[in-house]
């Protein structure tokens, strides 16, 4: 079920039902905002969501998964609703994406000067910067 915050933003939004689109759709979102197309691998995902007058994707899967991003040596779960305002290079007030089940992701960014570094910021203000092929496709 959406929240009512996905719902707010419903209305004139590109949406999309079914895992198999939903995935081809979010690889196209992060490729289009020159994010790393790895950086969201959920499963069964139900409906992918993209409002581009107020920049608010969204992502409701069946359940929660969790991932390990070996390179990171981090698991990142992933609850059954993801969501975020995104720009050209930047996704800001994640919600619904936690770091080793401790930190609440909360904004990820890629530096216009360097594109192949991505900084993810967490709820307790801290920040890290990985190189992108950490978050590719498989990883």
């Amino acid at each position: 079920m959406a929240s009512q915050l996905v719902e707010s933003h419903r209305a004139g939004a590109e949406v999309h039902k079914g895992n198999d689109i939903c995935k081809k759709k979010t690889i196209e979102l992060l490729e289009e905002l020159d994010l790393p197309k790895g950086l969201f691998p959920m499963d069964d995902i139900e409906e992918v969501g993209h409002n581009c007058e107020s920049g608010f994707v969204w992502m409701l899967q069946k359940k929660k998964n969790k991932h390990m991003f070996n390179k990171l040596n981090q698991t990142v779960s992933y609850d059954t609703e993801v969501t975020a305002f995104v720009e050209k290079g930047k996704m800001k007030k994640v919600t619904g994406v936690k770091v080793e089940d401790l930190y609440s992701l909360v904004e990820v960014y890629v530096d216009e000067s360097s594109a192949d570094k991505v900084t993810i910021k967490t709820d307790t203000g801290l920040s890290e910067t990985h190189d992108a092929p950490v978050f590719a496709v498989g990883e």
